[in-house]
């Protein structure tokens, strides 16, 4: 297919902080006519008509009303990851246009970096090199001590992809396994991993000695972790949190974590991203911070990629959209 004949697709930027990644680009100009946004905003009266979808890498372009108006042909978004809050879906829909994502391809290596977490923060990894490392020790303390993960019990509250793959690694550790989720595993899936479910959220807080969150942000989850629900957990407990950072109340987490009314947090998500520098989640010893790294790997970010545009392909020729995201 000849160049000109390629479809528009427009991007934010390419390269740099949040473009989409420069060794994607050969694979995807095989398949797309990529428009950046500054060559839109520059060249917008012919560009508009020629557009017919979005290629949303790190939820940029964001799309609002203005850019869905100026897009008539606009035919589907592609959005990398398997988190959606960043879409209006019913202002998308309104206009005609279709959504996807890539909710299966992330969802092995953010199980593996929940498991990372629960190991790093009970065995105390991070402390334990900056003890290794500092020039100022001089021996190894003999009580300096972590907790035990196999044999412990692990609370998955939203057992959807992830949090079925993280209880699978679990269940290699021993570990007691209960979990929270809207609808109930059968019984086949929950056999397999040795999974218990527990119907009330409370009754899973106050059994377990990690709780891990692994849920989509909606209004129904936004604060599901606040401070009733931290006081209900054990101040043994560490919490874990791979999903957002509006899942949990910051404030009351950093309140619980200070008070130790539980042990430690984990946490690979926050609210903002990055937190300003001078945060009290950053100053705590307790507290183990990644920056959102969940699907951060080589060749998650390629087959999110890949995903994104046979998504595309389907959409501008009308065949069923894999991962489409209905309302």
């Amino acid at each position: 297919m000849e160049g000109q004949d390629l479809p528009y697709v427009l991007i934010d930027h390419i390269g740099g902080k949040h473009g989409v990644y420069e060794d994607h680009v050969e694979f995807l100009e095989k398949h797309f006519h990529l428009i950046t946004m500054t060559e839109y905003l520059e060249n917008k009266k012919f560009l508009s008509k020629k557009i017919r979808a979005i290629y949303m890498w790190y939820h940029r372009p964001v799309i609002n009303e203005e850019l869905l108006q100026s897009l008539p042909n606009l035919k589907i978004v592609a959005s990398s990851g398997v988190g959606i809050d960043h879409l209006d879906l019913k202002l998308i829909s309104s206009y005609g246009v279709k959504v996807s994502n890539t909710p299966f391809v992330v969802s092995t290596d953010t199980a593996d970096l929940g498991m990372a977490l629960m190991l790093a923060s009970s065995r105390r990894l991070v402390e334990g090199h900056q003890i290794a490392v500092s020039p100022d020790t001089e021996y190894f303390p003999a009580d300096w001590l972590g907790a035990e993960v196999s044999g412990a019990t692990l609370g998955i509250v939203g057992m959807g992809t992830i949090g079925y793959k993280v209880a699978e690694r679990a269940k290699a550790f021993e570990m007691k396994i209960l979990y929270h989720n809207r609808n109930r595993r059968n019984k086949e899936e929950e056999s397999a991993v040795g999974a218990i479910y527990c119907k009330k959220i409370d009754d899973l807080l106050q059994q377990s000695d990690f709780v891990l969150l692994s849920v989509n942000l909606t209004p129904q989850t936004r604060k599901l972790i606040g401070k009733r629900e931290l006081e209900l957990m054990k101040p043994t407990a560490t919490l874990i949190n791979t999903s957002r950072g509006l899942v949990v109340d910051q404030d009351a987490l950093v309140e619980a974590l200070q008070n130790k009314v539980i042990k430690a947090a984990a946490l690979d998500v926050t609210y903002p991203e990055p937190l300003p520098r001078d945060h009290p989640l950053l100053k705590l010893k307790n507290v183990i911070i990644t920056p959102h790294i969940g699907s951060a790997t080589k060749k998650t970010r390629r087959l999110m990629m890949e995903n994104m545009m046979e998504s595309i392909q389907a959409g501008l020729a009308g065949l069923p959209i894999p991962n489409e995201v209905l309302l």
